[in-house]
């Protein structure tokens, strides 16, 4: 008889925040990166929106920056659709000049980025801070 395996883990959370170093956002990930977590947490909109919200219409906007950093230290795994949102917000950092940067990447999670051969694309360095001197 199989059984299925039942994750018992933290929500998952996104904050935003400026970094100390100006023209730096810092995205904080904690908790499973899963589309299961992400979206009992977020709305499609919502997660979509703490990415993207730079306009100045926007409320919650921060000012155009020149590097975003992702702390993924609090994020002990990752599945597909959570992969698939950081190649996403890359290619959209690309598009608009926007270094992006991973911290904190947990050995499980650099797996996944180097079985699906995305390790190369990211900077990745220990720290938020060791991030924001880069």
């Amino acid at each position: 008889m199989a059984v299925a395996q039942v994750w018992k883990s933290s929500r998952f959370t996104i904050e935003r925040s400026r970094g100390k170093t100006a023209g730096t956002v810092i995205f904080r990930l904690s908790g499973p990166f899963t589309a299961r977590d992400m979206y009992a947490s977020l709305s499609p909109d919502a997660l979509r929106s703490t990415f993207e919200a730079e306009e100045e219409s926007d409320p919650r906007a921060l000012p155009v920056s020149a590097r975003h950093i992702l702390d993924l230290t609090e994020v002990p795994y990752m599945d597909s659709a959570g992969l698939g949102l950081i190649v996403s917000h890359y290619v959209r950092c690309q598009g608009r000049g926007v270094r992006l940067v991973l911290a904190g990447v947990s050995p499980r999670v650099l797996q996944l980025f180097e079985m699906t051969r995305v390790d190369k694309f990211f900077p990745k360095v220990s720290s938020v801070e060791e991030a924001e001197r880069s």
